[in-house]
């Protein structure tokens, strides 16, 4: 083996091992930009180029990449958790505004149906009383038809006597029969008819009266309805001078007499519920004649008919 020597007079061994090549050095750097690189340069730190992104110290180097590295994933972690809370929260929300929107729609779905129940209650009364309106209206102008056909007085006695009190006067006993004939015209509803006394008057003073019986007339008839009215010694105190005058010749007494009652006919349309009652009130004037007694005195047209 031969040595060299070089100028400076050192001599160098050429035998000698070539020195071992350093291990290559890896500098990373994380930009603001979250994008990381690699960088590898040759084997020694004075063979590596210069570049904007080398920096001198690789353990500083490091550092900042560490610490860089941390503050992102911390900043990730809090973005992600923040958007995790916001997330949840909204769902929270909307959570609630769907129990809320759930409860309403109860709460109205009921609301609606009361008012609609409300409405149709409404409604049936409404045209419940229109339609009792209109068949009350119709049924009125169904009046019951009556009318007087005569009256037959049968008996007749006119004897001295007393009172309750036992003073004299002089009594009268009248037995007759009234018969009338009464129409019901309506079409769709029958009724019940009833009636105050009848009574025979000789101006204020009553000498006979009688009671009618209770019947229901069917819808479109007629039937004629006979009553007796009578008076059994009635005191007359002298007020009938006809009567004193012609005692003797009784075949010649003429008597005025009026003819009282008032008729009550009540129609139920629609049960007890639409009612429609008519009242006839209705006088006459009859002249009593002794000759007549057992005969028929028209009375068709003696009657006024209210």
């Amino acid at each position: 083996m031969h040595a060299k020597t070089d100028s400076e007079g050192t001599s160098i061994d050429a035998s000698w091992p070539p020195r071992s090549p350093r291990r290559p050095v890896y500098y990373v750097q994380s930009p603001s930009n979250h994008d990381v690189e690699k960088m590898s340069y040759g084997s020694s730190p004075t063979a590596s180029p210069t570049h904007h992104y080398y920096h001198s110290s690789p353990i500083h180097h490091s550092r900042e990449s560490s610490t860089s590295r941390f503050s992102a994933s911390l900043k990730n972690t809090r973005g992600l958790s923040s958007w995790k809370h916001v997330q949840l929260g909204r769902d929270d929300g909307d959570d609630d505004d769907d129990d809320d929107d759930e409860m309403n729609g109860r709460d109205g779905g009921k609301a609606d149906k009361v008012r609609f129940y409300l409405c149709l209650v409404f409604l049936f009364f409404v045209l419940f009383t229109v339609f009792s309106l209109i068949l009350w209206g119709a049924s009125r102008s169904f009046r019951p038809q009556i009318q007087v056909k005569h009256i037959v007085f049968e008996n007749f006695h006119y004897q001295a006597g007393t009172d309750e009190s036992g003073m004299p006067t002089d009594m009268i006993s009248l037995n007759s029969t009234v018969m009338i004939s009464y129409r019901n015209p309506a079409t769709f509803y029958a009724v019940h008819v009833t009636s105050t006394p009848w009574e025979l008057h000789y101006f204020q003073l009553k000498i006979a009266s009688g009671q009618m019986k209770k019947f229901t007339e069917s819808r479109k008839s007629r039937r004629k309805v006979a009553t007796i009215v009578q008076g059994s010694q009635v005191p007359l105190y002298g007020v009938i001078p006809a009567l004193v005058n012609s005692i003797e010749h009784r075949s010649a007494v003429a008597v005025p007499l009026n003819l009282t009652f008032v008729m009550r006919s009540r129609a139920y349309i629609l049960g007890r519920l639409v009612r429609t009652k008519f009242y006839g009130r209705i006088r006459c004037s009859v002249t009593f004649r002794g000759n007549k007694l057992g005969k028929p005195h028209n009375l068709t047209n003696s009657c006024v008919y209210r």
